[in-house]
């Protein structure tokens, strides 16, 4: 195999070089509570302004319950209630649910789903997913509103039940300017799972493009190359 042209290369080093940048965000809890029925649905904000990010391309929502709060089986870790940017400054619950959400959330297919473990007893899927366990099943989670019935049994309905340690990314369909934005996540019965801490915003969606991709693999074929040459 011939050496990788040292330009090829360079366009490689470039394309690592600009790999997707995570931002924690830092969330308040608004005052009240919002949701269905039940209202029980705790709303946490981030001024995304401050990220040091001039715009995103994905939010990461990690697990962080610790076991602690919640309940067991199919409701185990973190319940989100929805997720929502939006130009509209917030101070209380009930003004999240009914802010003007930008529209660059694809629940259908723009969704990266890790599901986390369940508490005995376990049950045969996580709440909010669908028949296979492995992905979000928005027609239940219904992550766009703020509008969950906070119960652990029948009757709950519009959320996502996480799992412990389970992880969710959804990829905007558009570079979102953080200029005056902010995000806001909805946490199902305020019973201690906060999501503070876990939470990042990302210049790039999640899945490597795949020009990068190509780039690397140029790069790492053309070192192993030199290498065997030498």
């Amino acid at each position: 195999m011939r050496w990788i042209p040292k330009a090829v290369a360079g366009a490689a080093l470039l394309a690592l070089a600009g790999a997707t940048q995570a931002v924690p965000v830092s969330l308040t809890k608004l005052t009240g509570l919002t949701g269905g029925v039940v209202a029980g649905t705790a709303v946490y904000k981030a001024d995304l302004s401050s990220v040091g990010l001039g715009a995103i391309l994905s939010v990461g929502i990690r697990d962080n319950s610790g076991l602690l709060g919640g309940a067991t089986g199919q409701f185990s870790g973190f319940d989100l209630d929805g997720i929502k940017l939006s130009m509209t400054d917030c101070a209380d619950a009930d003004c999240a649910k009914t802010a003007v959400g930008l529209s660059v959330f694809d629940f259908a297919s723009g969704v990266v789903f890790a599901p986390g473990s369940q508490r005995a007893p376990a049950d045969p899927k996580l709440f909010g997913t669908d028949a296979t366990g492995a992905a979000v099943d928005n027609a239940v989670a219904t992550l766009g509103l703020f509008d969950a019935e906070s119960i652990a049994g029948p009757g709950a309905f519009g959320f996502l039940s996480m799992g412990d340690n389970g992880v969710i990314d959804f990829n905007l369909t558009a570079a979102t300017s953080t200029a005056g934005l902010f995000l806001y996540i909805g946490e199902v019965g305020d019973n201690g799972e906060v999501a503070a801490g876990e939470i990042v915003v990302r210049d790039r969606g999640t899945v490597p493009e795949p020009s990068g991709l190509v780039l690397a693999g140029l790069l790492a074929a053309g070192l192993a190359s030199r290498r065997r040459r030498h």
